[in-house]
């Protein structure tokens, strides 16, 4: 057996990928930071020889002597729906490239979280939480970390978020649905639109609470009735049963405003396959979030747009910053919605 896999038997140290390499330990330790600035061919040469080597960076103790673990949980109340699932993976995408790793947590149906995920969690050591799920309070998800400050997305009137008066430590992205909501508001008007109907998302959740809300002020502000409030839960069925009972139980509407497109597609096609109605010649929908299949052919949806690239940006940021600044006040990134209008209202 040669030399090389005489060394390859066992797992190697860095100090023997660099005498291997010809450099020196700190620029092994460089070439598996994707960070680090390092000449390419550099980089290449001691990847090469690392493989051959069978040498992997031990993370726990460079978490150890960096204070670092390079590591960010996500708590999210969903994995298959399809704004989560895009997140997800956008996020995933992003924090790779800042040299992270991922770790996905899930809240229960009611949004709440389970102890001792925490405990689990807190185990990680991670240098960053998002919690995109509004009713784990910061109070409570702080005392399960031990120097992460959290980051919570939160939706219009941050005075109205469980937990921002305590003064916990967290930070912000501050997602404005309003000039989306004004904008689609004006259009059902400019359109003659009188009735419209609120197809709402899980009553748990903060997101649709402000969306609903926005929606009754915007309507009140621009002398329209306010609105029909339908229950739902973000579900094509729900969306789908609730606006059937709208049609044949109760009076109808001119236009529907889901609180995401999911619930569109749902009341779009109710309208159209059950009921017999034209969109958006008789009844106009609005949707929520513009994922992907909003501009499929078959919905043609116009929804209110939250830019997911621009939130991703929004919440890598936020990580980078607090790393760099773990005892400042906290941080606050503002995103704005808009509306893209497309075949459903017109």
């Amino acid at each position: 057996m040669n030399d090389r896999a005489d060394k390859k038997a066992a797992r190697a140290t860095a100090d023997q990928v660099a005498r291997e390499a010809n450099v020196s330990r700190v620029a092994v330790s460089r070439a598996f930071n994707p960070n680090a600035s390092l000449k390419p061919e550099k980089r290449d040469r001691i990847l090469q020889v690392a493989r051959e080597l069978n040498y992997t960076p031990d993370m726990a103790a460079r978490s150890l002597v960096t204070g670092r673990s390079h590591l960010v949980g996500m708590i999210v109340p969903d994995v298959c729906s399809p704004w989560e699932s895009q997140e997800i993976d956008a996020l995933t995408t992003a924090l790779q490239a800042e040299g992270f790793a991922t770790l996905l947590f899930k809240a229960k149906a009611d949004f709440s979280m389970d102890p001792r995920l925490l405990t689990y969690m807190r185990g990680f050591n991670p240098d960053s939480v998002i919690a995109f799920t509004e009713n784990i309070l910061p109070d409570v998800l702080c005392g399960f970390l031990d120097r992460a400050v959290p980051i919570y997305v939160i939706y219009d009137d941050v005075t109205q978020f469980a937990g921002a008066a305590s003064g916990t430590l967290y930070d912000r992205l501050l997602v404005r649905q309003k000039n989306g909501i004004e904008q689609a508001v004006a259009l059902l008007q400019g359109y003659g639109v009188r009735r419209i109907a609120y197809l709402g998302g899980k009553a748990q959740s903060l997101a649709n609470a402000e969306r609903e809300r926005t929606l009754k002020e915007t309507l009140a502000e621009r002398g329209m009735d306010a609105p029909i409030v339908l229950a739902g839960d973000y579900t094509y069925d729900t969306a789908y049963r609730a606006t059937l009972d709208l049609f044949r139980i109760g009076d109808g509407a001119d236009a529907i405003f889901a609180a995401n497109d999911v619930g569109a597609f749902g009341a779009i096609d109710a309208l159209r396959h059950e009921l017999g109605l034209s969109v958006p010649e008789d009844v106009k929908v609005v949707g929520f979030d513009d994922i992907p299949q909003a501009h499929w052919k078959s919905y043609n949806l116009t929804t209110v747009r939250i830019d997911l690239e621009e939130r991703v940006r929004a919440l890598v940021r936020l990580i980078l910053m607090r790393l760099r600044a773990p005892d400042a006040t906290p941080f606050t990134e503002t995103l704005n919605t808009r509306l893209i209008v497309r075949g459903t209202v017109g």
